[in-house]
Protein backbone atom coordinates (compact mmCIF):
# COMPACT_ATOMS: atom_id res chain seq x y z
CA UNK A 1 0.00 0.00 0.00
CA UNK A 2 2.90 2.30 0.47
CA UNK A 3 4.31 2.11 -2.61
CA UNK A 4 0.90 2.93 -4.60
CA UNK A 5 -0.08 5.37 -2.39
CA UNK A 6 2.97 7.74 -1.94
CA UNK A 7 4.50 7.05 -4.97
CA UNK A 8 1.64 9.17 -6.33
CA UNK A 9 1.93 12.62 -7.35
CA UNK A 10 -0.13 14.32 -4.23
CA UNK A 11 -1.25 18.00 -3.64
CA UNK A 12 0.98 18.09 -0.03
CA UNK A 13 -0.21 20.18 2.90
CA UNK A 14 2.89 21.10 5.68
CA UNK A 15 1.04 20.50 9.24
CA UNK A 16 3.44 22.41 11.17
CA UNK A 17 4.38 24.70 8.47
CA UNK A 18 4.78 27.77 10.92
CA UNK A 19 7.37 26.56 13.12
CA UNK A 20 11.12 27.02 12.33
CA UNK A 21 11.25 23.31 10.39
CA UNK A 22 8.21 23.28 8.87
CA UNK A 23 8.72 26.69 7.38
CA UNK A 24 12.39 26.16 6.11
CA UNK A 25 11.25 22.65 4.79
CA UNK A 26 8.14 23.72 3.09
CA UNK A 27 10.53 26.29 1.26
CA UNK A 28 12.86 23.59 -0.06
CA UNK A 29 9.95 21.51 -0.91
CA UNK A 30 8.46 24.14 -3.67
CA UNK A 31 12.45 25.11 -4.52
CA UNK A 32 12.08 21.17 -5.74
CA UNK A 33 9.39 21.58 -7.59
CA UNK A 34 6.54 20.03 -4.90
CA UNK A 35 3.14 20.87 -5.20
CA UNK A 36 2.94 22.29 -2.04
CA UNK A 37 -1.01 23.81 -1.36
CA UNK A 38 -1.44 24.49 2.14
CA UNK A 39 -0.05 24.70 5.71
CA UNK A 40 -2.16 23.65 9.32
CA UNK A 41 -0.97 25.17 11.90
CA UNK A 42 -3.94 25.57 14.97
CA UNK A 43 -4.59 29.44 15.76
CA UNK A 44 -2.70 30.90 12.59
CA UNK A 45 -4.91 30.19 9.67
CA UNK A 46 -5.35 33.51 7.19
CA UNK A 47 -1.53 33.81 7.12
CA UNK A 48 0.92 32.56 4.51
CA UNK A 49 4.59 30.80 4.66
CA UNK A 50 6.47 31.15 1.56
CA UNK A 51 2.94 32.00 -0.14
CA UNK A 52 1.87 28.96 1.03
CA UNK A 53 -2.12 29.68 2.40
CA UNK A 54 -2.29 28.38 6.27
CA UNK A 55 -5.49 26.67 7.73
CA UNK A 56 -6.53 26.36 11.43
CA UNK A 57 -7.23 22.61 10.63
CA UNK A 58 -6.22 19.94 8.06
CA UNK A 59 -10.44 19.40 7.36
CA UNK A 60 -10.21 23.26 6.19
CA UNK A 61 -7.09 22.80 4.19
CA UNK A 62 -8.28 19.90 2.31
CA UNK A 63 -12.21 21.36 1.69
CA UNK A 64 -10.02 24.72 0.17
CA UNK A 65 -6.93 23.24 -1.52
CA UNK A 66 -7.94 19.81 -2.39
CA UNK A 67 -5.16 18.45 -0.35
CA UNK A 68 -4.48 14.50 -0.27
CA UNK A 69 -1.37 14.13 1.84
CA UNK A 70 1.03 15.56 4.38
CA UNK A 71 4.20 15.95 5.59
CA UNK A 72 4.08 16.12 9.45
CA UNK A 73 6.38 18.52 11.36
CA UNK A 74 4.76 18.87 14.92
CA UNK A 75 6.64 18.40 18.14
CA UNK A 76 6.34 14.56 19.96
CA UNK A 77 3.46 15.34 22.34
CA UNK A 78 0.95 16.27 19.58
CA UNK A 79 1.81 13.86 16.73
CA UNK A 80 -1.05 11.57 17.98
CA UNK A 81 -3.34 14.29 17.66
CA UNK A 82 -1.71 15.76 14.37
CA UNK A 83 -2.11 12.34 12.64
CA UNK A 84 -5.73 11.35 13.94
CA UNK A 85 -6.63 14.87 12.59
CA UNK A 86 -4.91 13.96 9.39
CA UNK A 87 -7.03 10.64 9.16
CA UNK A 88 -10.51 11.59 10.02
CA UNK A 89 -9.88 14.45 7.14
CA UNK A 90 -9.64 12.10 4.91
CA UNK A 91 -6.06 12.06 3.90
CA UNK A 92 -4.55 9.32 1.80
CA UNK A 93 -0.98 9.58 3.11
CA UNK A 94 1.25 11.16 5.63
CA UNK A 95 4.81 11.30 5.76
CA UNK A 96 5.85 11.49 9.76
CA UNK A 97 9.23 13.33 9.82
CA UNK A 98 8.55 13.99 13.53
CA UNK A 99 10.73 11.53 15.75
CA UNK A 100 10.44 9.90 19.30
CA UNK A 101 6.65 10.29 19.70
CA UNK A 102 5.27 8.10 22.58
CA UNK A 103 5.07 4.81 22.02
CA UNK A 104 1.44 4.20 22.58
CA UNK A 105 0.62 7.55 20.95
CA UNK A 106 2.14 6.28 18.28
CA UNK A 107 0.66 2.77 18.54
CA UNK A 108 -2.98 4.16 18.26
CA UNK A 109 -2.02 6.74 15.43
CA UNK A 110 -0.28 4.07 13.30
CA UNK A 111 -3.14 1.77 14.13
CA UNK A 112 -5.79 4.18 13.21
CA UNK A 113 -4.19 5.09 9.94
CA UNK A 114 -4.54 0.89 8.64
CA UNK A 115 -7.58 0.77 9.61
CA UNK A 116 -8.60 3.74 7.24
CA UNK A 117 -5.75 2.66 4.49
CA UNK A 118 -3.78 5.85 5.12
CA UNK A 119 -0.40 5.17 4.20
CA UNK A 120 2.62 6.42 6.10
CA UNK A 121 5.64 6.97 5.76
CA UNK A 122 7.51 7.23 9.72
CA UNK A 123 7.83 8.16 11.85
CA UNK A 124 11.18 9.71 12.16
CA UNK A 125 11.75 9.60 8.76
CA UNK A 126 13.48 12.17 6.08
CA UNK A 127 10.58 11.56 3.78
CA UNK A 128 10.69 10.62 -0.05
CA UNK A 129 11.54 11.64 -3.56
CA UNK A 130 10.66 11.18 -6.74
CA UNK A 131 13.65 12.31 -8.36
CA UNK A 132 13.43 15.46 -10.56
CA UNK A 133 9.71 15.69 -9.56
CA UNK A 134 8.75 16.32 -6.70
CA UNK A 135 10.12 15.70 -2.69
CA UNK A 136 8.15 15.57 0.79
CA UNK A 137 10.63 15.36 3.81
CA UNK A 138 13.64 17.07 4.25
CA UNK A 139 16.21 14.99 2.26
CA UNK A 140 18.81 18.31 0.88
CA UNK A 141 17.71 19.36 -2.45
CA UNK A 142 21.27 18.54 -3.92
CA UNK A 143 22.64 15.53 -3.55
CA UNK A 144 20.12 13.98 -6.09
CA UNK A 145 21.03 12.84 -9.69
CA UNK A 146 18.01 11.29 -12.07
CA UNK A 147 18.18 7.68 -12.98
CA UNK A 148 16.38 4.28 -12.57
CA UNK A 149 17.71 3.66 -9.01
CA UNK A 150 15.51 2.91 -5.92
CA UNK A 151 17.04 3.60 -2.37
CA UNK A 152 15.11 2.90 0.57
CA UNK A 153 16.64 2.93 4.01
CA UNK A 154 15.40 3.64 8.23
CA UNK A 155 18.07 6.04 8.45
CA UNK A 156 18.62 9.40 7.53
CA UNK A 157 22.00 10.20 7.16
CA UNK A 158 22.84 7.01 5.84
CA UNK A 159 20.49 7.69 3.09
CA UNK A 160 22.20 11.14 2.13
CA UNK A 161 25.54 9.54 2.35
CA UNK A 162 24.49 6.69 -0.22
CA UNK A 163 22.65 9.14 -2.60
CA UNK A 164 25.67 11.46 -2.62
CA UNK A 165 28.28 8.81 -3.04
CA UNK A 166 26.11 7.31 -6.12
CA UNK A 167 25.10 10.74 -7.51
CA UNK A 168 29.20 11.25 -7.58
CA UNK A 169 29.63 8.21 -9.49
CA UNK A 170 27.08 8.64 -11.63
CA UNK A 171 24.60 6.39 -10.80
CA UNK A 172 21.36 8.16 -10.72
CA UNK A 173 17.80 7.45 -8.64
CA UNK A 174 14.50 7.24 -9.36
CA UNK A 175 13.05 6.83 -6.08
CA UNK A 176 14.41 7.77 -2.37
CA UNK A 177 12.59 6.85 0.82
CA UNK A 178 13.33 6.99 4.45
CA UNK A 179 11.45 3.82 5.70
CA UNK A 180 11.81 6.02 9.39
CA UNK A 181 13.93 5.10 12.51
CA UNK A 182 11.72 5.16 15.22
CA UNK A 183 10.75 1.94 17.07
CA UNK A 184 7.19 1.77 15.27
CA UNK A 185 6.95 2.50 11.36
CA UNK A 186 3.74 2.47 9.34
CA UNK A 187 5.07 0.94 6.42
CA UNK A 188 3.52 -2.77 6.05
Amino acid sequence: MIGSALLNEHKVMVQGITGHQGYHHTQQMLEYGTDVVAGVTPGKGGRSVNGVPVFNSVAKAIKRTGATASVVFVPSIHLKEAGVEGIEAGLEAMVVITERSPVHDSMNFLAMARRHNVAILGPNCPGLCLVGKSKVGIMPNRIFRSGSLAIISRSGTLTYEVVQALSNAGLGQDVVMGLGGDRLLGTD
